[in-house]
């Protein structure tokens, strides 16, 4: 109760007044201080986007929805408003830019991920169709289907005798993951599906991968993949970045899996739960870059 409270006054009072103290003695807004006293990546673009939604000026609360074509714009009426000039503060437009586009471009890939969830696997679509083929041959590439229909697709971890039913909750986007990391990864991939098949350590791998692309999608939409995006993303993140974190999720739970040794699959919700925690554990720390991927084959 008391946090509230404080945390409501320090928002919509003092904040203003201690950000008001502050520049008549430096000479400085806070957006100047934040680019010139925090490192590139999370430290900075984090406090840059804090300052921005908090910001009682409609200027600044805008900048962090703008378009690419209207950044110079923006960026321009924020140094406006702010009355920064380039003369004394020559980097300040740069840092800011580069803030901005880590801000919009999260929100962007967002509703690039959340496109590509929502569509639906259709079999009539013939590049759904290759798509789901070309898993298999990546992961099987000695062994045919008897069928587009078949039982086999149990052999990669799909539940059922299609593998249709299955991307109903991630749609095309836990097939294009899945099929990202096989295309990219293949050698790990192959291994990886070897542990998933292992008699006594085993799980469905397909359906563990989509299990994953649900996990980067609720971290991805939380707002906790930020301080790992701002740090690795010099820039806007895009779709590839984001499969490319799936990658890391794939790597990293398949060896935790292992080295946990679950006595039987029953047991894997309450694994998925702790890795998952770990994981957001790891989100905590403003220097995270989550990239300890397999090498590409």
């Amino acid at each position: 109760m008391f946090g509230s409270i404080w945390g409501y006054f320090y928002t919509s009072f003092l904040r203003y007044w201690l950000k008001w103290f502050i520049r008549q003695v430096t000479g400085k807004c806070e957006l100047q201080r934040i680019c010139a006293g925090y490192k590139p990546g999370a430290p900075r673009t984090m406090k840059a986007e804090y300052s921005l939604k908090n910001s009682k000026c409609k200027v600044l609360r805008a900048a962090v929805e703008v378009e690419e074509d209207s950044l110079e714009k923006c960026l321009d009426l924020i140094m406006r408003e702010k009355n920064v000039k380039t003369q004394r503060d020559p980097t300040f437009k740069m840092n800011l830019k580069l803030c901005l586009l880590q801000i919009t471009g999260y929100r962007n890939l967002f509703t690039s991920v959340e496109e590509l969830r929502k569509e639906t696997f259709d079999s009539d679509k013939v590049e759904h169709e290759e798509m789901l083929l070309k898993l298999w041959d990546l992961l099987m590439p000695e062994v045919k289907l008897e069928s587009r229909v078949t039982k086999q697709w149990g052999d990669i971890g799909f539940q059922g005798d299609d593998p249709k039913t299955d991307f109903r909750g991630m749609g095309m986007l836990g097939l294009t993951n899945l099929v990202f990391f096989s295309e990219n990864y293949t050698e790990k991939a192959r291994q990886v599906l070897s542990h998933a098949n292992h008699p006594k350590l085993g799980y469905s791998y397909a359906i563990v991968g989509i299990n994953l692309t649900e996990m980067a999608y609720s971290l991805l939409k939380s707002g906790a993949l930020k301080p790992h995006f701002y740090n690795t993303v010099s820039g806007r993140p895009q779709l590839q970045h984001l499969h490319q974190l799936y990658c890391y999720l794939v790597y990293k739970f398949d060896k935790f899996w292992v080295e946990e040794e679950p006595e039987s699959i029953m047991e894997f919700n309450h694994y998925r739960e702790k890795f998952h925690d770990n994981i957001k554990i790891q989100l905590l720390d403003p220097a995270v870059a989550l990239t300890d991927s397999p090498r590409s084959t």
